[in-house]
Parts: structure tokens; sequence; C-alpha cells
């Protein structure tokens, strides 16, 4: 759960320029949390919910969460359409296939026992805004690779599932993609670069490194990247995690903490 907001905290001063540096420090001084916290851990929050109170009408209490912290981080760094639903006085999903469903549903990952309920609740989770078929496909591939990694299935199951499963092509190359790769909203071009840049790491500093570099959507890629590396690696610094926790502050660290120790995930 953390290592998502350590990637969005990483690739945020990137996220619009055409810098593509191979990171020395994960965290400078100039990053600064964004949206794809916020939203990823509203979604944890959401689930805390659902943990203590049965889950029930799981799509409602995502939609709530969402809300409540879209409304409450106005100023997070939000795309036009998702500003535009949560400032609405009647939300409804609007098709979307970005990237954004994927960001915010790495927690999914973490919270059920089976892979095919954490698929269903990826794509609840997701379809409140991102209700077209790439949106929902997105959210399922990053909350499924981050299941199959926690419960240690080996990066080559991972990828199997990614391409088989999700339908993705993982067939890049880390140089090509420096050079060429721009920048890209649509889950179908940002997930797959994400889940590679974990593929190709030898370590959650790597994965986050590697996310970085190849640039485009630096925040979303490296927020991506990182719940999947921190559920595979199972180790972050502890360095890390401080300088993340003076970014987003406490009030949203200890949601952070409170849903790792509510599902049993600590690092």
């Amino acid at each position: 759960m953390i290592g998502a907001v350590i990637g969005d905290i990483a690739g945020s001063v990137y996220e619009f320029s055409n810098k593509k540096p191979l990171l020395k420090n994960i965290i400078s001084s100039e990053c600064f949390f964004t949206d794809d916290s916020i939203l990823s851990i509203a979604v944890a929050d959401a689930l805390i919910y659902m943990k203590k109170n049965g889950f029930k009408n799981s799509a409602s209490i995502y939609r709530l969460y969402l809300l409540e912290y879209a409304r409450k981080y106005k100023d997070a760094g939000y795309g036009k359409r998702f500003h535009a639903w949560f400032n609405s006085k009647n939300p409804q999903a609007y098709n979307s296939y970005g990237n954004g469903s994927a960001m915010r549903t790495g927690a999914v990952g973490y919270a059920f026992d089976t892979l095919e309920k954490t698929l269903s609740e990826a794509a609840e989770a997701a379809s409140v805004t991102h209700n077209h078929p790439d949106g929902i496909a997105g959210a399922e591939a990053v909350a499924g690779s981050i299941f199959l990694a926690r419960n240690g299935s080996s990066k080559e199951t991972i990828k199997e599932f990614i391409e088989k499963e999700i339908g993705y092509s993982i067939k890049f190359n880390l140089k090509e993609l420096h050079k060429n790769y721009k920048f890209e909203i649509a889950c179908k071009n940002t997930v797959p670069q994400a889940v590679f840049a974990f593929l190709i790491s030898d370590s959650f500093e790597d994965a986050i490194k590697k996310a970085v570099y190849i640039g485009g959507d630096t925040d979303t890629l490296a927020c991506i990247t990182g719940a999947i590396a921190e559920a595979f690696y199972k180790r972050i610094p502890k360095e890390l995690i401080r300088q993340a926790e003076d970014k987003i502050g406490k009030t949203l660290f200890a949601t952070v903490k409170e849903f790792q120790q509510l599902f049993d995930w600590e690092i």
C-alpha cells in the first residue's frame, strides 16, 4: 500500500516534463503527492470500512469514499473528467479508459483471499467512474498482479497473468521506452509499461527508478509499479517510508497504517 504512495511521490516532479532521469534519490525535496496517492488511500479507506462492516454494495462504498477524498483534497491534480465527476451534484460513471482506475486500485490486491474475488472487486472499484472495458481491465491487471505477488507467485506467473488473462503485451525494451515513450493516459498504454518496470527490477527501489526512467505519466507509472513491487519484494527501506509519511502527513499515513494492520500486511 505504501509502495504506491512512494511511487506516486517519486514520479510527481517528472509527470509533465521531458526529463526521464535514472533517479539517485527516490524521493527528493521537490517531490509531492498527487491524486494517485489520494485516491489510492480513498480505496484503502473504503476497504477498511467494509472489512469492519461487511462487504455489501461495494461499488457504492468505493464511490462514497472517492467523492469524500477528492472533495477534501481538491487540488491534488485530478484529470478534467474526474474533477467534473466529483464536483457534480449527481456523479455518474463516464466510460473512461484512462489509467485513473488502475492507479487507485492497489489496495484491492491486498484485501481478498482469491484471485477471482480480487478481480471482481477491482472492477467494482473502477466502474464507479471508469466503466469502459479498458478502464476495468487496467484495474484488474494491477489488483491481480498484487494478489499474485503477495501470495508468492513468480514474476513469470505474473507476466503470464497480464498477457493471457488481461491481454496486454509486455514485450518492451527499456532503452527504447526511455527514448521513445511519450505521455499516455490510456490504461492499455500505461499499465503494461508499469508492470514491465517491475518485472525487470531487482528490488523495490530499482522498480521505482525504472518506472521513472521510462517516463510519460511518471507519477502513475511509478505508483502502479511501486504497488506491485511492494507486494513482491516485501521490503521497503524504512527511510523511504518515513519520507513518504512526511510528504502525505500524519492523517493520510495513519489510514495507510490502519489498512496494513487490518489486512495483515506490514512492511
